[in-house]
């Protein structure tokens, strides 16, 4: 069972965290320029934790094994933490922004793991992915 929740529990942590830092960018800063420290950084976290976790590894011979997808990848990364920190600086405010992209994103990839991967797409699914759509109108609701 941990190992189950443990990854999502990660995520979840991880997420709150990751909002809390986009929403504490200097309105002033340049995006990019916050950007090029993160990713710094995240560059040299990942490789010690390589080194940690595979002793012995060798990081060349990984990178052996690439496919087209840890590129896409990184612009990926790229254009949502932009998002991220353009829409706080735009005025999102934290606690609803999470919720209208996971609403959006959670029907996008319904449609995603039904063509590219062949999920059941259930009127369940569907009922409830209109149901966010509805409760986002309450959210938004001035």
């Amino acid at each position: 069972m941990f190992s189950y929740v443990w990854p999502i529990a990660l995520v979840v942590a991880s997420n709150v965290v990751y909002q809390i830092c986009a929403n504490s960018v200097p309105k002033g800063m340049d995006t990019m320029a916050a950007l090029t420290v993160t990713y710094l950084v995240s560059a040299g976290a990942t490789a010690i934790l390589y080194i940690v976790l595979n002793r012995g590894g060798s990081l060349i011979k990984e990178y052996g094994k690439l496919n087209w997808s840890p590129f896409v990848f990184g612009i990926v990364l790229v254009g949502l933490e932009t998002g991220w920190i353009y829409a706080y600086k735009a005025g999102w405010q934290v606690s609803t922004a999470s919720i209208v992209q996971s609403a959006f994103l959670a029907a996008a990839l319904m449609f995603v793991g039904y063509w590219l991967y062949r999920e059941a797409l259930t009127w369940n699914k569907i009922l409830g992915v209109a149901i966010c759509m509805v409760g986002l109108v309450f959210i938004n609701y001035k």
